[in-house]
């Protein structure tokens, strides 16, 4: 059992993402999943990691403390994916999922996740980033990804641990869990130090 599980917090993820989940079991945090929709509108001005700053705050603010157990660490988080100055987001349907891929395909973009970490009392939010390198992708490698996975439910229309990942992904600089959506490195360390500097 990890340290963290002995801090006497209990620990909420905000996300019904099945990879976040995943990835969060993987370093031996026990939590609830807990989801409030909301709408992920952000203010055009923003940029970058400033985009999924916004949602994942914007997530987290939706909960009453109230309502929750006295010694709740709630956990969201947003990941976006960013190329040539605009945010590629989740797609709309199959045609634009292979529009989105269409423009990914040959180029890097970059992948920003933000998270946050708020109690009853305290509030702390940080983000992390990952350049994706795609190969040049064939129109009938796209159609199949697209038909076989159904990606309307990733920023960006791909998995990385999917076939397309496979197949498509020349290199990464940066944290690899990150553009699964969720750094959990980095996570663990924020988590750790969040709880070591106070209540």
């Amino acid at each position: 059992m990890i340290e963290l599980n002995n801090t006497g917090y209990h620990f909420i993820l905000a996300s019904q993402s099945p990879r976040r989940q995943s990835l969060l079991k993987e370093i031996g945090l026990k939590f609830e999943v807990l989801v409030k929709t909301i709408n992920e509108y952000y203010p055009p001005h923003l940029n970058r990691e400033e985009i999924a700053l916004y949602v994942s705050k914007k997530k987290a603010e939706v909960f009453n403390f109230d309502e929750l157990p006295e010694n709740t660490l709630l956990i969201t988080a947003d990941t976006i994916v960013w190329m040539d100055g605009r945010c590629l987001g989740k797609p709309e349907d199959e045609a634009d999922a292979i529009d989105i891929l269409a423009k990914l395909s040959g180029n890097m973009h970059t992948v920003y996740t933000a998270v946050c970490l708020q109690t009853r009392h305290r509030f702390h939010t940080f983000f992390v980033s990952t350049d994706v390198y795609f190969r040049q992708l064939e129109m009938a490698e796209i159609r199949h990804y697209v038909e076989t996975c159904k990606p309307l439910d990733k920023a960006g229309a791909y998995g990385i641990q999917e076939w397309i990942g496979y197949v498509g992904v020349e290199r990464i600089e940066g944290s690899y869990f990150n553009v699964m959506g969720l750094p959990v490195q980095r996570l663990y360390c924020e988590l750790k130090q969040f709880l070591a500097s106070g209540t």
